[in-house]
């Protein structure tokens, strides 16, 4: 049975479904999702790659910032970094190596913890960290129960049809909350790069919320009056819709969040993402953001090819924002990749990226790929960072070399 007829069955079964229901499906269904069915969709050769797949430099500098996170705490004996959607481990392995290499004291006192549902990702999480996996410096968490297709296709409560499903990553999150992983008194790092936009998202208009049904074995679109949550979330972090207009609502990312964030007891959070603030979208931008991938090309349809192309949304960063504060953190300013990457490299010139070259166009070549990490032309000025801070000095927070890329500091 293909994915397409999954998704017609249940609708048969249940009736319209959400949005954030059919998006859920198409990515994270157990056996035909985008994310659960094979991991070749990563890298250049695939849909799509991340900042780990441009050069290791991501992950050196980013290690060199985590250190800076671990003596703001006052360098603890223990300290565990926790990358959720870790993809298939390539940050980690860099973060791993070059902490190694270049910062002892730090990696002795390092617990990686790489919290990834889809099975495929973490076979190939378990073949590329294999050695690190066998020492424990870093642990695979579990993921959700495995979800058949039976389940899935079970007729869902009234709660479920009104106010939205419960994403396959979120239920992951909430697995690895159970199982005390993450120590209440061990300073941690959360990090979350390009986690949060894959996640399922309600589609509202002023017609109201948005639901998918079937006709003539076509995929059809229907509304359904906006749920207390969906106007709770667009009073609070956002804005409401316009005639004619359309607008996600992310209350699967906020609601990871909250859980996430309630995890951490002390230390940093750090988000790398697409996405956008309230103010933006009062200003007139980011008024419908979903879009599909596939083969590096992009498109608006998210009904074709159900489980074959990746479907994303922008995230609402003042929604993260408010779910950090309400459990204690403290959010900095949002600032740009680039800004945050040049911040960590400027002391050191970036020879995290040039230690290994030895000839002139070895070189040549990482600064080219180094160019397309921080540049507007690449990916600098498309991904923004949220670092937020609990139970830190907030001077030493504030002083992060990733948060102080052109901040001025007073004479002496």
């Amino acid at each position: 049975m293909s994915l397409r007829q999954i998704i017609e069955q249940e609708i048969r079964a249940c009736g319209p479904i959400p949005f954030s229901r059919y998006m859920e499906l198409c990515l994270y269904h157990p056996e035909l999702g985008y994310y659960t069915r094979n991991a070749a969709q990563f890298g250049k050769a695939g849909d799509f790659y991340t900042s780990s797949d441009v050069h290791a430099v991501f992950g050196r500098l980013l290690a060199r910032q985590f250190e800076e996170m671990w003596r703001a705490l006052d360098r603890p004996a223990q300290i565990e970094i926790r990358e959720i959607g870790p993809g298939r481990g390539l940050f980690a392995q860099d973060v791993l190596d070059w902490s190694e290499k270049k910062f002892p004291q730090f990696f002795s006192a390092l617990r990686y913890v790489l919290v990834e549902a889809s099975p495929a990702l973490r076979d190939q999480i378990e073949r590329i960290l294999e050695d690190r996996l066998k020492s424990g410096r870093a642990v695979l968490a579990e993921g959700p129960p495995e979800v058949t297709a039976d389940a899935l296709i079970a007729h869902p409560t009234q709660s479920e049809q009104d106010f939205g499903w419960r994403s396959a990553s979120s239920a992951a999150i909430e697995s690895e909350a159970d199982d005390g992983a993450l120590a209440p008194a061990m300073p941690a790092v959360l990090f979350a790069n390009e986690f949060f936009d894959a996640l399922p998202v309600e589609i509202v208009s002023a017609r109201g919320s948005l639901r998918i049904d079937v006709d003539r074995r076509q995929f059809v679109e229907t509304w359904a009056p906006l749920s207390p949550e969906e106007f709770e979330f667009l009073d609070r972090y956002s804005i409401h819709p316009e005639e004619n207009e359309r607008m996600e609502i992310s209350l699967a990312a906020h609601n990871a969040a909250d859980e996430l964030f309630a995890q951490l007891g002390r230390g940093f959070s750090t988000i790398i993402d697409y996405g956008y603030t309230r103010d933006e979208q009062l200003a007139g931008r980011h008024h419908g953001t979903l879009k599909t991938i596939r083969q590096h090309s992009v498109s608006a349809n998210p009904y074709e090819a159900p489980g074959e192309q990746d479907i994303t949304a922008d995230i609402n960063f003042t929604a993260l924002a408010g779910a950090a504060e309400k459990h204690g953190l403290r959010a900095h300013k949002l600032i740009t990749q680039s800004q945050f990457l040049l911040g960590i490299g400027e002391s050191t010139q970036f020879a995290d990226a040039f230690q290994d070259c030895r000839l002139p166009q070895e070189r040549a070549k990482v600064a080219l790929q180094l160019k397309h990490l921080v540049t507007p032309a690449g990916m600098g000025e498309s991904f923004h960072v949220l670092v937020a801070s609990k139970g830190v000095d907030q001077s030493k927070a504030s002083s992060l070399a990733g948060l102080s890329f052109g901040v001025s500091t007073p004479d002496k």
